[in-house]
């Protein structure tokens, strides 16, 4: 479904009056939903789902998920912590996940930037330049 320009831009303005020093302020996102779900404004619906993806979005990039074929150490958690957030310039909350299935390795994923250092990717990889 196309967005007017109008829908786009009045999203927008609504999540940026949802930052807070630059990080998503949860309450003001509820009053906000509430606001546009009382008002009823033309074009509620699409103002909704735009402003959701945007706070998707952002949700997004303030997590990373860490995926990884066996538990891994408390300190190596605190690691991951401290360089992710370095990197990407702001605190990071991460998941740990377990995946057996890579058998080895990591995969990070933050926001839409995923890197796969597990031994499955290079084994898939390896299998892709052979065929």
């Amino acid at each position: 479904m196309k967005i007017s320009k109008e829908v786009r831009r009045t999203s927008r303005q609504l999540f940026k009056a949802c930052l807070n020093n630059g990080s998503l302020d949860e309450s003001r996102v509820r009053q906000v939903v509430a606001k546009i779900a009382e008002a009823r404004p033309r074009s509620c619906v699409a103002i909704l789902n735009s402003f959701s993806a945007l706070v998707k979005a952002e949700l997004d990039r303030q997590r990373a998920l860490v995926e990884s074929a066996s538990s891994l150490t408390p300190d190596i958690q605190v690691q991951l912590q401290k360089s992710l957030s370095a990197k990407y310039g702001r605190p990071l909350t991460l998941d740990f996940q377990v995946r057996p299935e890579l058998l080895g390795g990591i995969r990070v994923r933050v926001g839409s930037d995923v890197w796969d250092g597990s031994v499955k990717a290079r084994l898939e990889s390896l299998k892709a330049s052979l065929a």
